[in-house]
């Protein structure tokens, strides 16, 4: 008899001796609770290394952490949200000490919900951003017989950790979905480029999968020069003063809006390559995720712009929006 573990046909992981390492570290602090100290002597290293090990468990998914209660403060935010601004749905999550810890923690609450909300035979449409990267530690990996998720807008010919597109496709690759890539840049050269490439029939036909989506979740940008969209170079920081200029508080899938929800009369407008805001308003259940003091503003009019019906966001920028 042949032994499966000697098979051509098994499936064997390559060895990986640090990736080991952080499993056992791991089993060993989240499972059998022993402390760092007890887990250093017992592997034979530092508590430094062990400390290490434990955050590249927690950063490269092999440990996903799920809290599943809030406290009675985010409960009652939640409720006056819901109420105020006219949503369906609104989770709110404690603020981090740190502001820039903000994508953290939110897209932490955007993977658990998304684990309950998505379902066999829906497609998703998703955005892209710090915090929508940030879900996919905590994004609980399903296995569908029919399943797509759709991304909403171009990408980046060159990208350091967030490239709109590979959050589509990372996110694809957890549910073991198929996944429509917006295969373009987010920013072409002009308006008669951008409109040359939605005659194209595969970005058409992504645009009509855009459309018929089930479900659309969207992160938000302000527009200062320390946003996501100005930090990795879709747009070089210089633009910012000039679409403040004309109006604009924020920005979602790279299309700038006022305080209103409105486009905001710019050149860049003319040259995103995205799916349109009046096609996203068509996809039934629209959630957005962000948080942090700066972005009270952005989100306000983003939700007017979208009319989405679920917020995600933390308790800081939840009060902000309910002292508007």
């Amino acid at each position: 008899m042949t032994d499966p573990a000697t098979s051509e046909d098994a499936t064997v992981p390559e060895h990986n001796p640090g990736a080991d390492l952080a499993v056992r570290a791991a089993w060993l602090y989240y499972i059998e609770g022993l402390t760092q100290e007890a887990i250093a002597r017992a592997m034979g290293l530092s508590r430094a290394k062990v400390i290490r090990l434990l955050a590249a468990a927690r950063d490269g998914g092999i440990v996903r952490i799920g809290i599943e209660a809030r406290g009675s403060a985010q409960l009652a935010l939640e409720r006056r949200l819901v109420d105020k601004l006219g949503l369906d749905a609104a989770i709110v999550v404690p603020s981090p000490i740190d502001e820039d810890a903000v994508p953290v923690v939110v897209g932490h609450a955007v993977g658990a919900w998304l684990s309950d909300e998505v379902r066999d035979g829906m497609a998703l449409g998703i955005g892209w951003g710090a915090t929508l990267s940030m879900c996919l530690k905590s994004l609980a990996p399903r296995t569908f017989g029919h399943f797509a998720v759709i991304s909403l807008m171009g990408g980046m010919t060159h990208s350091r950790a967030i490239n709109p597109s590979a959050v589509a496709r990372r996110v694809a690759d957890a549910l073991s979905a198929d996944c429509y890539q917006l295969t373009a840049p987010a920013f072409v050269a002009s308006e008669a480029t951008r409109d040359a490439l939605w005659a194209e029939p595969a970005l058409h036909d992504l645009l009509e999968r855009a459309r018929r989506a089930d479900l659309a979740i969207v992160s938000v940008g302000d527009v200062s020069e320390e946003s996501t969209l100005f930090r990795e170079g879709l747009l070089p920081r210089s633009q910012a003063a000039s679409l403040e200029a004309a109006g604009a508080v924020g920005e979602v899938l790279c299309q700038f809006i006022d305080v209103d929800g409105r486009i905001v009369d710019h050149p860049v407008s003319r040259r995103v390559v995205a799916i349109p805001l009046e096609d996203l308003a068509r996809v039934p259940r629209i959630a957005i995720a962000a948080g942090g003091r700066r972005k009270v503003r952005a989100i306000r009019a983003v939700l007017k712009a979208t009319s989405a019906s679920v917020l995600i966001t933390d308790e800081i920028a939840a009060e902000g929006l309910l002292a508007g």
